[in-house]
């Protein structure tokens, strides 16, 4: 039977469930789920938020393949007031350096957001410099190169603090606390497949 799971991964948990050292892993958090169910892709150990885990392997294959486009939004606190200028640069998309080379992003869709309080403040928290304020955007892209959305506002001049995976198509992490897991229902599945298949929706 196939199934599908969303997991809200913590800040500092590798997206592994066997151990290594004495970090943090999914083992940690996900118990009883079936022993064919795997994550899809992976988020940084230094990043937060949505990940789908799954054991329908053609999901899998469509979510991991470039040229399926599928929306995956990020929520993104920035050193820095972010200016229009800036997010105009996202949107058209960058030049950014992946393993040793220069790589021009795809067009993304990015807007300021205000800070998404009801996450909560994160264990440990960002660091705080009195006389320099932060900000928040909203990032969707349609590719996942490594490290892309650090790269990303890095190289418009506001560096990543913070990375919160929000959305992958039409399935949030709205309701679901850092730790937490849900099973998705019939409705869930169906804004997920809809979105790997190519016909993408993105939050808000």
């Amino acid at each position: 039977m196939l199934q599908y799971y969303v997991f809200h991964k913590p800040y500092e948990v590798l997206t592994q469930f066997t151990t290594e050292g004495n970090k943090k892993t999914l083992a940690d958090y996900i118990k009883g789920i079936p022993v064919d169910v795997y994550p899809v892709g992976r988020l940084d150990y230094d990043s937060e938020g949505l990940l789908l885990l799954t054991n329908d392997k053609q999901l899998t294959h469509r979510m991991l393949t470039p040229a399926f486009n599928h929306a995956r939004t990020y929520w993104v606190q920035v050193d820095g007031q972010i200016t229009d200028e800036a997010i105009s640069r996202l949107l058209q998309g960058v030049t950014i350096t992946i393993d040793g080379r220069p790589y021009a992003t795809k067009k993304s869709k990015a807007v300021i957001i205000d800070e998404p309080v009801a996450l909560g403040p994160r264990n440990p928290p960002v660091r705080y410099r009195k006389h320099i304020p932060t900000s928040w955007i909203a990032l969707t892209l349609t590719e996942g190169k490594n490290r892309q959305v650090r790269r990303m506002t890095a190289a418009v001049g506001y560096p990543t603090l913070r990375l919160i995976r929000y959305a992958i198509g039409g399935v949030t992490l709205d309701n679901l606390r850092a730790g937490e897991i849900k099973q998705l229902n019939a409705a869930e599945v169906k804004q997920l497949l809809a979105g790997a298949s190519g016909v993408t929706t993105t939050a808000s």
